[in-house]
């Protein structure tokens, strides 16, 4: 194993055992400044109809956003969530594609997809499949999903080309992914970007917004289109950081086929 592939395993294990306590304690998420995590999931776009239908367990104010608000989503469709956590998102999606519909969480750690299995036997979710793997190497077949999104979670990977290029691969043609992420609009010091602890609170592995959207374009996407972001500035942020951190919203179509 190269000293990189070292330091990348050592970021995901960091990462997997932080989630992993937060999903058996269910702690709210570093940035949640003592709200609650209803609270939270409003102040980052969820609505009171949204989170009134779906597990309250599965709610756990993480994320930067709602992008299966986002997606347009219809009857029917095949969605896949990176990241899926304790079912938020795939619970939204589930009730908008409907019976006929079919929605996948993929999530590396474990305590997530075991909480998010309890929630959907509790809601009677007869649509969601919760399979465990890493966004870099998803275990979903070949153009068999219509839609990808993704909330706060591909900034956590130390290979974002590869994820994207996973996506790329699981989407349908003519599919649509819809993400929010984490970038910055800058380069960060080194020594949070060395920071495990900064990794797991979707900062230290954030890319330059330029690079993040150049990594979609690499992975064979094209339509992409920032929806929406907002600049952090929230008090108790160190000064070298505020103003730095973008929460983003983007939505990108795969319009043919990867070139070999």
């Amino acid at each position: 194993m190269t000293i990189q592939k070292a330091k990348e395993r050592r970021i995901k294990n960091f990462v997997k055992n932080r989630y992993g306590s937060i999903a058996k304690k269910r702690e709210a998420c570093c940035s949640c400044n003592g709200v609650t995590v209803i609270e939270q999931a409003k102040a980052i776009g969820y609505s009171s109809e949204e989170l009134k239908n779906i597990p309250e367990s599965a709610i756990m104010g993480l994320g930067c956003g709602n992008p299966g608000g986002l997606a347009s989503l219809k009857k029917g469709e095949t969605v896949l969530d990176l990241g899926s956590g304790a079912g938020v998102d795939v619970f939204l999606a589930a009730n908008k594609v409907g019976e006929t519909g079919w929605v996948i969480g993929v999530d590396m750690t474990p305590e997530m997809i075991r909480r998010a299995k309890v929630n959907a036997r509790k809601g009677g979710y007869k649509n969601v499949q919760f399979r465990i793997g890493e966004i870099e190497n998803l275990p979903v077949e070949d153009e068999s999903v219509d839609v990808i999104i993704s909330n706060c979670v591909i900034n956590l990977s130390p290979d974002k080309e590869r994820v994207f290029a996973e996506g790329f691969r699981v989407l349908r043609p003519g599919g649509r992914m819809v993400v929010s992420d984490i970038v910055t609009d800058c380069e960060l010091p080194d020594e949070i970007k060395r920071s495990f602890s900064a990794w797991a609170e979707c900062i230290g592995g954030a890319l330059v917004r330029k690079g993040y959207l150049s990594a979609i374009r690499k992975a064979g996407f094209s339509r992409i289109k920032v929806l929406d972001e907002k600049v952090f500035l929230e008090e108790g942020m160190s000064d070298r950081i505020k103003g730095r951190i973008v929460s983003i919203k983007v939505e990108a179509r795969k319009t043919r086929p990867r070139r070999s």
